[in-house]
């Protein structure tokens, strides 16, 4: 597959549309995924991934390839993508929030911001968006995505021993923020 993916991702970086949209192919539902586990909605993690191939595309001359693949680089581009999506939205509430009010309820075209249930559990999901974005990515690609930590370092342009640094110091973080939670999780193997 390795090889495959290369041989593709090399002719999509010449322009053949059909080898990137069989990159896409390859790819979408991990990319998808990534999206859904930091963000609060289907249509922002639609948005999101469709902004990470458009990034794939534009930014193909710099992709850093991981052992034959555009994958981990797409996974980091999805959390700084989603990182930037609630940025984007919190300040969009808050501005809303300093709005004049007048005494009106909110209508019916709001009910669409409610939180999506994303089969990850909201302490997680809190716990990881109080992570930097490196964290994040760092951790996903290793005890989400099964990659090694060599090659989660090379895609975030860090030295194997400052990977490892960081995601146990991530590991840490997070068993502080939920002991309990992570005990029947490390239970189940994770790393």
């Amino acid at each position: 597959m390795e090889n495959d993916e290369a041989r593709l991702w090399a002719l999509a970086r010449g322009g053949d549309a059909l080898a990137f949209a069989a990159v896409f192919d390859l790819h979408r539902d991990r990319v998808f995924r990534q999206a859904v586990r930091l963000l609060e909605s289907w249509p922002d993690a639609e948005d999101v991934s469709a902004s990470a191939f458009l990034e794939l595309f534009r930014r193909r001359d710099d992709v850093r390839i991981v052992n034959g693949s555009v994958l981990p680089w797409l996974l980091v581009t999805t959390a700084n993508l989603a990182r930037n999506a609630t940025r984007a939205r919190r300040r969009y509430r808050d501005f809303l929030a300093r709005l004049p009010r007048d005494g009106r309820e909110p209508g019916s075209a709001d009910a669409g911001l409610s939180v999506v249930d994303l089969d990850l559990d909201p302490r997680l999901h809190r716990a990881l968006r109080q992570l930097s974005e490196e964290d994040v990515a760092l951790l996903t690609l290793v005890a989400l995505e099964d990659f090694t930590i060599a090659d989660a370092a090379e895609v975030l342009g860090l030295s194997p021993a400052g990977a490892k640094t960081r995601l146990h110091r991530a590991r840490q973080r997070i068993r502080k923020t939920l002991p309990d939670f992570l005990v029947a999780y490390d239970q189940t193997g994770a790393p």
